[in-house]
């Protein structure tokens, strides 16, 4: 609450998206998936929808969703811990770890990106129906109810599958093990139906549209093009983002839109207590079950994560968002550790290590949000990065102007629309990189386009980008129209045209690039 009334999130395009799509939803137009994403369906979104329907289409309202998500992330998560271990402490221990996490936890369980808060809280409850499953495979609703959130899951975000795939096979282990002949088989029907039920909207799409875009969708195909070709460049470049840039923010060690070391003087602490913590993982990995079959369905959340991060193309992303299921695991093998170390060198040791970790990455978000811009920010590209507190400033001044269509960048648009309550239409065609570079997928919601094609007049609006403003003064010049400028803090606004022109009619290349 602290942070959010510091102001330490900026309201970036993504997480206006999902603000969009809550507010068409209360419209009633439901759509199955995050616009122009097909491997993250609508559930956050439409939990969004509730809370405007509750409170008002407000920033805070979305961020309200994620708290909650999280705390029940942080509740079930000292469930776990109580499933696993027969400690008292550990469940309070996994649960402070939690609620004090690594500044890329506390970034993207508060601001919303479309299904991670739900994709961790959903993990968590298959793990916890896993586990009572392996101690009474008797009851048949367990594996009804994990079927559905399973199939909820996988729809909301492809992510849960790291959840799944571990908690199935322990679930099927211990079906066969304690069940026999139709026993057995009618709980797997039960886990079948009830994943398809869960995943009916997910189902529902690729019925209507075909499996083939949903399924490259899951793999990767969005961010595909930025992987090497090759089979051992591609599992190096994955092997890099993973030792490298992964390992540094999954302990908090830097904020995952920078490189630049938090915390320091406390940073040694935190290095040699999470190498404690994977060392006394791999040591109890060696354990027979069934002692350590909770610590065994933790290794397998870890290393399905692993595995799915070096061989699909996410793994090419080293912001530091897919590495959020090993939050749970990590505080709970974090608490045994501890626990572990109250037996053994003493309870001073084992304190002052948790202390020392909880302070680690208290300060280490603090002077993050201090540091405003960028704040604590899900933007790790320069490139992407605009006055977000700017964009709200631009509507009284379009709304003067009369200039409510036009053209503009992805991290522009999208907050724009959602400020104005979608008074102001401007859709995503203009290039953010600055060596030009664009993608059709930044223009998310089709409807805006054809309001912005069939308008009579349109304004451009671009931030901090002087090739780019050239570039428009150029072509409007050589397609012979007129036009007026002002700035609004970092906004360049073009606007009162001669002519409605559009970005394919003018010349967008770098001034002095060749054709």
């Amino acid at each position: 609450m602290i942070l959010l009334a510091m102001d330490a999130f900026p309201f970036h395009s993504d997480e206006a998206v999902v603000g969009l799509m809550a507010r068409h939803i209360l419209q009633g137009n439901w759509p199955a998936f995050f616009y122009g994403q097909a491997y993250m369906g609508s559930l956050d979104a439409s939990l969004v929808a509730l809370a405007f329907r509750l409170v008002g289409e407000r920033v805070e309202s979305i961020r309200g969703v994620q708290t909650i998500l999280y705390a029940g992330t942080i509740v079930t998560t000292m469930l776990l811990a109580r499933g696993i271990s027969s400690d008292k402490f550990v469940p309070i221990v996994a649960g402070a770890l939690m609620a004090i996490p690594a500044v890329n936890v506390t970034l993207y369980t508060t601001v919303s990106l479309g299904g991670y808060g739900e994709a961790l809280l959903i993990g968590n409850l298959l793990l916890l129906l896993a586990l009572r499953v392996h101690s009474d495979a008797s009851r048949g609703w367990p594996f009804l109810v994990w079927g559905v959130l399973a199939g909820l899951g996988f729809w909301g975000f492809g992510l849960t599958l790291v959840y799944i795939v571990p908690s199935a096979i322990l679930m099927i282990r211990a079906t066969f093990r304690s069940l026999t002949g139709r026993g057995a088989r009618s709980r797997l029907a039960l886990m079948i139906v009830g994943g398809l039920a869960g995943a009916s909207a997910w189902l529902w799409s690729v019925a209507r549209q075909g499996p083939a875009a949903f399924v490259s969708e899951l793999l990767g195909s969005a961010i595909a093009g930025t992987n090497p070709t090759g089979v051992l460049p591609y599992l190096g470049v994955h092997a890099l983002n993973l030792l490298l840039f992964g390992s540094t923010v999954i302990f908090g060690l830097r904020p995952p839109w920078e490189v630049h070391w938090l915390a320091w003087p406390l940073l040694p602490v935190a290095i040699v207590f999470w190498l404690g913590v994977l060392l006394f993982a791999a040591r109890i990995s060696l354990r027979e079950e069934p002692r350590n079959v909770g610590n065994w369905l933790l290794l397998g959340v870890i290393a399905s994560l692993l595995v799915g991060f070096l061989l699909t193309p996410f793994g090419g992303d080293p912001s530091g968002r897919y590495f959020l299921p090993l939050a749970s695991p990590l505080a709970i093998l974090g608490a045994e550790f501890v626990t572990w170390l109250a037996r053994r060198p003493g309870p001073a040791v084992a304190i002052g290590g948790l202390a020392g970790v909880l302070a680690f990455n208290l300060w280490g978000t603090l002077e993050s949000a201090f540091v405003n811009p960028p704040g604590i920010s899900t933007q790790f590209g320069p490139d992407t990065r605009v006055d977000a507190e700017g964009i709200s400033a631009l509507v009284p001044v379009l709304e003067e102007l009369n200039e409510l269509r036009g053209y503009s960048h992805y991290w522009v648009a999208y907050p724009l629309a959602f400020h104005s309550a979608e008074r102001l239409i401007f859709v995503p065609q203009l290039p953010y990189h600055r060596d030009f570079r664009y993608t059709p997928r930044d223009d998310r919601y089709p409807p805006y386009k054809g309001m912005v094609e069939t308008s009579p007049r349109v304004a451009y609006i671009t931030s901090r980008q002087p090739g780019l403003d050239q570039a428009i003064r150029e072509g409007l010049s050589a397609a012979g129209v007129s036009w007026s400028e002002t700035t609004v803090g970092s906004y360049r606004i073009f606007y009162k045209l001669s002519e409605a022109i559009r970005p394919e009619q003018i010349d967008l290349r770098l001034p002095g690039e060749l054709p």
